[in-house]
């Protein structure tokens, strides 16, 4: 889970346009008796798509009539929301 927070934070720290501080050197690590050093590695473009692509509920209302006729016609309501935000957006492809 130690990359996952990591990637998360170092996402959290691009999108707020912060700076992202250079990795401590192993020998200028003070440890306790009990510690160990662990690499923690994350490749940020597999991570950053990862986040960009999680899919988030969103609430939104329509006509009970509409609904009703929706479902009846096995609608995905998902499916048919984002190719109308893509329409209305002019985007063929994710940018």
């Amino acid at each position: 889970m130690a990359n996952d927070a990591l990637g998360l934070h170092l996402y959290s720290l691009e999108e707020d346009n912060d700076e992202i501080p250079e990795p401590t050197p192993i020998n200028n690590i003070h440890l306790d008796s009990n510690q160990a050093v662990v690499l923690i590695e994350v490749y940020m473009p597999t991570m950053r798509e990862a986040i960009e692509n999680y899919s988030i509920k969103k609430t939104l209302s329509i006509p009970q009539w509409l609904n009703k006729l929706a479902i009846e016609k096995n609608v995905n309501f998902s499916q048919v929301l984002q190719s109308a935000l893509k329409e209305r957006l002019g985007i063929r492809e994710r940018p």
